[in-house]
């Protein structure tokens, strides 16, 4: 299976439980491996027969913004549902990091994989 990346696409939004969280939007870092086959794509070499980085990338920044979910978890899980929701993808790997978020670290996260069903 092909995979498109997108890495280290930076969000802000409101995320966390605590009050101090939830006060201002935070830096949120989602990675995302996209498993779909490209090479429909890649033969006519047009964009419209895969799966625009772009769009999906611009659907997680508008959605990470207003979505104001308590945990990573939840944030994961809604990103991986949405991209599955694209034609001809067959499963997704979410990241979603809190960077600074504990410290001595440089981010705390999680990260889920999920195949359409």
């Amino acid at each position: 299976m092909d995979q498109i990346i997108i890495k280290d696409l930076l969000a802000r939004g409101v995320i966390g439980i605590s009050d101090r969280e939830r006060s201002q939007p935070q830096d949120i870092l989602f990675n995302l491996v996209i498993f779909t086959d490209i090479k429909a794509a890649a033969e006519a070499d047009d964009v419209e027969l895969s799966v625009n980085y772009r769009t999906v990338s611009k659907q997680i920044l508008a959605y990470a913004s207003t979505a104001g979910r308590y945990t990573v978890e939840a944030l994961a899980e809604d990103t991986a549902r949405m991209v599955l929701e694209y034609p001809n993808v067959a499963g997704v790997r979410v990241r979603v990091e809190k960077p600074g978020a504990v410290r001595f670290s440089r981010s705390v996260g999680v990260e889920i994989e999920r195949m359409r069903s």
